[in-house]
C-alpha cells in the first residue's frame, strides 16, 4: 500500500521484498475478515478509540490509533475497488459484527484469501510499473544513515547471493511482526502463530539505524489450537454463536476478543483443575458450523480440516481443544513495535515503519493500510540521496551477511535459533521475574558468539543466518523492556512476579527504546500524552520524559560462596556433581555466616580444598538429589 500511494503521488518506488510479492508475508494466504473497520453508521471513531484505549491499560498514543479510526472505512472502499469483496446483508449494508467488548468493528472476507493477489495486480497495472520497481529475492539487513537521516538500504539477493545496496530519499519499514522470538510448544522453529519468515527483521533494523522503539515489554500472546500452530480463532466463530469454555463447559470469560487480561483469565483456567479450555460449536447448527469451515480451512489455515480429521474429530462432535501460543512482538495484534507519529514518521528523519512492525495497538491488515498510505505519501516529498553511501556501515552489512561462509562447517542455523528461542522461553515468557530477565540478558550475551561461528554454504542459508541476528536482538529487546517496567501491565503481556501490581503513579508512560551513539541500548519514560478522546479510567497529563539509561541485569545470587562447602550429606544420601567452569568469584557479605569444615560422612569423597583449585580451572558444584529411602543428616 507504502508502494501504491507513493507512485500515486508520483515518486519513483523501488520495493525490496526477501521472498516473492505475489506469495509473502501475513497475508501469503489471505485474510478472514477485517478487525477494526469502523463503518458510519454502525460505529463511532471515539467509541473505537476508546474501545481500544482500554484494551491496552491506557498506554497509547491515540493520535496514531485515530488514524485507524478515522481513515479505516476509506480504506475499505479502496480495497474493494480494487476487487476484494467483503461481506454486506440482504440490504446492500456492510454486515459488521461485535467481538470486541463494545462496538460493530469486524467485517468478514468471504473470498478474503485472495487480497494479496488483488494487491498484486495494483501493483502490475501499467502505470503502477513505470513508477514502482520490485526487487524479488532481495531482504533488506540495515537502513543506511547519513547526517542524522535515511538515506538508503543494504540487503543482498538470496538467489545469488549478490549484495544490494539502494540510494533512497526515505525509507519506508513494512517487515511485519517478530514471529520467530518464542519457542512454539511443538518444537518446531518455523510451527510459530505469526508467519514465520517474519523474524524481526525491521526492528533490528530500525533499532540498528537509531530509530525508537516502544512498548517491547508488552508482548504478542495468543489463543492456539492445541498441537496446532493456528489460532482457534474464537474471535471469528463469536459472531456465529462459538465461544471459550472450560471442561465443565462454563464460560470463563466476559469476551472473546483477545487482549492482555483476557489471556490472564485464558491462562489461569488452563493451568487449574478446570482445563483444559476448549472452543465450544458442538451447539451449533448446520449452517453456521459450515460457514465457519468455509473461512477457517480455507483462508486461516488451509491444512486446519486435515489437522482435524486426522483426528477424528468435526465441529459437528467435538469442541476445539485450545492452548497458548509462543511470545512474539507485534505492534498490530499487541503494542510492541516502533515508534511512530500519526504519519508513520519514526524518530529518524526520512524513516517510517507500518503494519505489525509499528506501535500503533490492536492495528491489523486496515490499520496496516493505512499507515502505508500514510507513509506513502509523506515519503514521496523526497527526492532520492545523491552523496556516498557510509562506507563504515556498508562494512558492517556485509560482515553480517557474509561472515558464515567463512565457516561453512560452523554450527547450523537450525541448532543456534532453536538454543537462543529456548532461552527465551525459558527466561523471557510471562510470568516474568528479575532474576530470569537478568539470566536471559547473559544469555543472549552468550549467543553472540554462537551466532558469529555459524556456518553457512548457500545465499537461502545465509539469509536464515542473518535473521538469527535479528531474533537475538529482538529477544535482547524483549528482555530490558521488561526488566525496565518495574510493575504488571496488560495482564499475561507483561507479568511481573516481583512487581505484581499495576503502578499508574510511577508507570502510566510509553517505555521506549533506542541504540545510543555509544552502541548501548539505552530507555526513556515517556508520560502518556493526553488523550484526544477521553476514557473514564484513565487521566494521562503528559509531561517531559524521565531518562532512564541503560538497565543492567540484577545479580542473581547462588546458594552461598563458591568456596564453601556446598552441600551437607549425611550417611545414605545421594550426591550428584555438576562441571561448571569458574568465571568469577562471589563475594561473601561479612554479615553471612560461613560454616565451618564439615567432617566427611563414611564412604562419601570430600570436596577438594579451594587452594587445590587455581582461578579460571574447572571446580565441582554438588546439586543435591536425595536416594529414594534416605533421609537427610543435620541442616542442608
Amino acid at each position: 500500500m507504502a508502494a501504491l500511494t507513493a507512485a500515486e503521488h508520483g515518486a519513483d518506488v523501488i520495493l525490496l521484498e526477501k521472498a516473492h510479492v505475489r506469495h509473502s508475508g501475513a497475508l501469503a494466504m489471505g485474510m478472514d475478515g477485517v478487525n477494526n473497520a469502523v463503518v458510519p453508521g454502525r460505529a463511532e471513531p471515539d467509541d473505537y478509540v476508546a474501545e481500544i484505549t482500554r484494551a491496552n491499560d491506557g498506554i497509547v498514543d491515540q493520535s496514531t490509533v485515530r488514524q485507524t479510526a478515522t481513515r479505516g472505512f476509506a480504506m475499505v472502499q479502496r480495497l474493494e475497488s480494487y476487487g476484494v469483496k467483503f461481506e454486506k446483508d440482504e440490504h446492500g449494508d456492510y454486515a459488521v459484527r461485535q467481538v470486541h467488548r463494545s462496538g460493530s468493528y469486524v467485517l468478514p472476507m468471504p473470498e478474503g484469501k485472495d487480497v494479496k493477489k488483488v494487491l498484486y495486480r495494483q501493483l502490475r497495472r501499467r502505470e503502477m510499473r513505470e513508477r514502482i520497481r520490485i526487487e524479488n529475492r532481495v531482504m533488506p539487513v540495515r537502513v543506511l544513515t547519513a547526517d542524522g537521516r535515511a538515506v538508503g538500504a543494504v540487503g543482498f539477493n538470496t538467489r545469488t547471493g549478490a549484495f544490494v545496496t539502494v540510494r533512497a530519499g526515505a525509507v519506508i519499514l513494512a517487515t511485519g511482526a517478530c514471529g520467530r522470538l518464542g519457542l512454539p510448544a511443538s518444537g518446531y522453529l518455523y510451527g510459530t502463530y505469526e508467519n514465520p519468515t517474519n523474524a524481526g527483521d525491521g526492528y533490528a533494523m530500525a533499532y540498528h539505524a537509531g530509530a525508537e522503539l516502544t512498548g517491547i515489554e508488552c508482548f504478542q500472546i495468543n489463543p492456539l489450537i492445541k498441537d496446532y500452530n493456528g489460532p482457534a480463532c474464537a474471535y471469528v466463530a463469536n459472531p456465529f454463536g462459538g465461544y471459550q469454555v472450560n471442561r465443565h463447559g462454563e464460560r470463563f470469560v466476559d469476551s472473546d476478543y483477545w487482549s492482555g487480561q483476557m489471556m490472564a483469565e485464558f491462562a489461569a483456567e488452563v493451568a487449574s483443575d478446570r482445563g483444559p479450555v476448549y472452543l465450544k460449536l458442538s451447539h451449533l447448527p448446520e449452517e453456521s458450523v459450515s460457514a465457519l469451515e468455509s473461512i477457517l480451512h480455507s483462508t486461516e489455515r488451509p491444512t486446519r480440516g486435515t489437522f482435524h480429521a486426522g483426528r477424528g474429530h468435526d465441529y459437528r462432535t467435538h469442541d476445539i481443544e485450545m492452548h497458548i501460543s509462543e511470545i512474539g512482538l507485534c505492534g498490530g495484534h499487541s503494542a510492541s513495535g516502533v515508534r511512530v507519529d500519526d504519519h508513520a514518521r519514526t524518530t529518524v528523519p526520512r524513516l517510517y515503519a507500518a503494519g505489525d512492525l509499528a506501535c500503533v495497538p490492536h492495528n491489523y491488515m486496515i490499520g496496516a493500510f493505512v499507515f502505508g498510505d500514510l507513509a506513502g505519501a509523506d515519503a514521496s516529498q523526497y527526492a532520492a540521496y545523491e552523496g556516498e553511501l557510509p562506507a563504515d556501515q556498508l562494512r558492517e552489512a556485509h560482515e553480517l551477511i557474509y561472515r558464515p561462509l567463512r565457516n561453512p562447517d560452523g554450527p547450523p542455523q537450525p541448532q543456534v535459533e532453536y538454543k537462543l528461542r529456548r532461552f527465551v522461553n525459558d527466561y523471557v515468557a510471562p510470568p516474568k521475574s528479575g532474576a530470569r530477565l537478568s539470566l536471559a540478558l547473559e544469555s543472549f550475551e552468550r549467543m553472540r558468539d554462537d551466532i558469529a561461528a555459524m556456518g553457512a554454504r548457500t545465499p537461502h542459508e545465509l539469509m536464515r543466518c542473518a535473521e538469527v541476528s535479528f531474533i537475538r536482538d529482538c529477544a535482547e529487546m524483549a528482555a530490558r523492556a521488561s526488566l525496565a517496567r518495574t510493575e504488571s501491565r496488560w495482564g499475561l503481556y507483561h507479568d511481573r512476579l516481583d512487581h505484581p501490581h499495576r503502578d499508574d503513579a510511577s508507570w502510566f508512560h510509553h517505555l521506549d527504546l533506542h541504540k545510543s551513539p555509544s552502541g548501548a541500548m539505552e530507555f526513556t519514560a515517556r508520560p502518556v500524552a493526553p488523550y484526544l478522546v477521553p476514557v473514564e479510567e484513565f487521566t494521562p497529563t503528559g509531561g517531559p520524559s524521565r531518562h532512564l539509561g541503560e538497565v543492567h541485569p540484577e545479580e542473581v545470587a547462588t546458594a552461598g560462596s563458591r568456596d564453601g562447602p556446598r552441600w551437607r550429606r549425611g550417611p545414605g544420601t545421594a550426591c550428584r556433581w555438576r562441571l561448571r567452569p569458574r568465571t568469577a568469584a562471589l563475594t561473601v557479605p561479612a554479615t553471612t555466616p560461613v560454616l565451618p569444615p564439615q567432617p566427611t560422612a563414611p564412604g562419601t569423597t570430600p570436596l577438594p580444598p579451594p587452594s587445590s583449585r587455581p582461578p579460571g580451572s574447572w571446580s565441582w558444584w554438588p546439586s543435591p538429589r536425595r536416594s529414594r529411602n534416605s533421609t537427610p543428616s543435620g541442616p542442608t
